[in-house]
């Protein structure tokens, strides 16, 4: 019973104690709010400012999700055909990695120039951060299937949709939910980047606002707030995951 406590709460338990050991060294070196905030100090900011915190955490919540939502809807076909096409799967994969390899902080004022200054750079950006993942992990937990496996199916007499919905998704979920969990995560850097370029909204802007005041405070709880964020949607995507996909014994 004590391990199962432990090993529930362990997170809670060492965020605790690095909150614990942040607020303590601040208190006791005497260090400005300036220089850097005590979490007490972030924590009542955020309090005192949740309606515009929650206000531009809205925004970056829709450019986050429709970024992620546009990565999956072109990389699971992009996936699916890279999978089904070795002359394909040869020809996009340099392609795909010169893409992934750019920064993206170099494209976002490009976007800007090219998609105006309103949601499209921020989604754009979210989108091409967040995708390649998704192609990645998808590949990679459809070709990790056993062969025989699939060779048992088909002498039962099963076509290729058969296989590929009764056989290859389920064994290849796993790998596509965990592409998803890294990209819902390269999602919110990729929107946060987008607004730092050109925002009048969205959590990026508000820290941005904040340096300009040299409000350190508001600075670190805005930085919280995107965390938040990410942290949410990772662990909804944990929460989908465990409805749709087996769960794998991990080998230890």
């Amino acid at each position: 019973m004590r391990g199962r406590w432990l090993e529930r709460y362990s997170a809670l338990i060492l965020a605790a104690a690095l909150i614990g050991l942040w607020q303590a060294l601040v208190t006791w070196t005497e260090l400005s709010e300036f220089v850097l905030p005590t979490p007490l100090a972030i924590a009542t900011r955020m309090v005192s400012e949740w309606s515009l915190l929650a206000t531009h955490a809205y925004v970056t919540l829709l450019e986050v999700v429709s970024g992620f939502a546009l990565g999956v809807l072109i990389g699971i076909p992009l996936a699916l055909a890279i999978f089904y096409s070795r002359a394909f799967e040869r020809a996009i994969y340099p392609i795909l990695v010169a893409l992934q390899t750019v920064p993206k902080v170099a494209l976002a004022p490009l976007l800007v120039l090219y998609l105006g200054y309103g949601w499209g750079p921020k989604i754009t950006l979210a989108f091409l951060i967040s995708f390649f993942p998704i192609v990645i992990s998808t590949v990679v937990g459809l070709q990790s299937l056993d062969r025989n496996l699939v060779n048992l199916v088909r002498s039962m007499g099963a076509n290729e949709w058969q296989t590929f919905f009764k056989v290859r998704l389920p064994a290849a979920l796993p790998n596509i939910f965990g592409g998803f969990k890294v990209a819902v995560s390269l999602a919110v850097i990729g929107a946060v980047i987008g607004e730092y370029v050109a925002a009048e909204r969205g959590l990026g802007y508000l820290q941005l606002q904040a340096n300009s005041l040299f409000d350190t405070t508001l600075n670190f709880a805005t930085v919280v707030a995107i965390s938040g964020l990410g942290v949410i949607l990772y662990f909804v995507i944990d929460i989908i995951e465990s409805k749709v996909a087996y769960k794998r014994d991990a080998a230890k």
